[in-house]
């Protein structure tokens, strides 16, 4: 065997050694590399980029820390005892100054995900929706939403867990509460109604009441228009009456003046 294939042969077992025990490690966007020197963690992780490492030695772990999401069902008790069933898409990330410490408490992602984000975000939406009756959970939902993400973003900060947004995928009450909700929505319905009515009826008399009183009203002017003809011409029909019955003589009295008769013609002469 000539120098040159021994060169070829140990270049060959190098290539080999070196891809076994790479020394080299990348990493990427968006990720933190958490370093063990034999099962001992280092406290400052990897950033993004090409790293030497020793090879047996070191070992590097890749987190994510880009925002994760992940959806979570929980159910709780409202105020009134009312279930609550609800499933939440939380928004996160692991912090990566102390990334490290996350992963040497709690393990890689999915571990995280299982120990710590499920179940911190079941507990706050049970404490979050006992402070809210059942009714108010349904008219005051951004309330119960921001009381929830300050809780989960608290209980999850204390982990190097950071909370973005939640969102409420699904929300159920128990059969007995929709039930109650949608026989109030009948009562208001029908109440909302008698009112109505009782006011159209109470408008309808009222518009009576005014008709009947302009109509007296106006009858009440007519009459005080008529009255004073009518006396007028009852009084020379009477005049006329009288007339009738005079035989022609005068009658005597001692001043010897002649009595007056009022002989004018009236205005229903002149109209007659």
């Amino acid at each position: 065997m000539n120098n040159a294939s021994k060169f070829a042969i140990a270049g060959f077992l190098l290539l080999i050694l070196f891809l076994i025990f790479n020394p080299i490690v990348l990493i990427g966007p968006g990720e933190r590399g958490v370093i063990t020197h034999f099962g001992a963690v280092e406290p400052t992780p990897l950033a993004e980029g090409i790293h030497l490492v020793v090879p047996v030695r070191d070992r590097v772990t890749l987190l994510d820390v880009k925002v994760q999401k992940h959806e979570v069902p929980a159910k709780g008790s409202t105020k009134d005892l009312q279930d609550l069933k609800a499933v939440f898409a939380v928004n996160f990330a692991l912090r990566p100054e102390i990334v490290a410490r996350t992963f040497q408490q709690q393990g890689n992602l999915s571990a995280i995900v299982e120990r710590i984000v499920a179940p911190q975000t079941q507990e706050s939406f049970k404490t979050a929706v006992a402070q809210f009756t059942a009714e108010e959970s349904i008219v005051k939902r951004p309330q119960l939403k921001d009381s929830f993400d300050t809780i989960l973003g608290e209980r999850l900060d204390k982990y190097g867990i950071e909370v973005y947004d939640t969102s409420v995928v699904d929300i159920q009450f128990s059969a007995e509460f929709a039930q109650a909700v949608e026989s109030k929505q009948v009562a208001e319905q029908e109440s909302q109604r008698a009112v109505y009515i009782a006011q159209k009826a109470e408008q309808e008399a009222q518009g009576r009441i005014n008709q009947a009183t302009g109509e007296a009203e106006a009858q009440r002017l007519l009459q005080q228009s008529l009255d004073p003809n009518i006396l007028r011409k009852q009084e020379l029909d009477n005049q006329r009456l009288a007339i009738d019955k005079w035989d022609g003589k005068l009658p005597s009295v001692n001043s010897g003046a002649v009595p007056f008769l009022n002989l004018e013609t009236s205005e229903f002469e002149a109209k007659a």
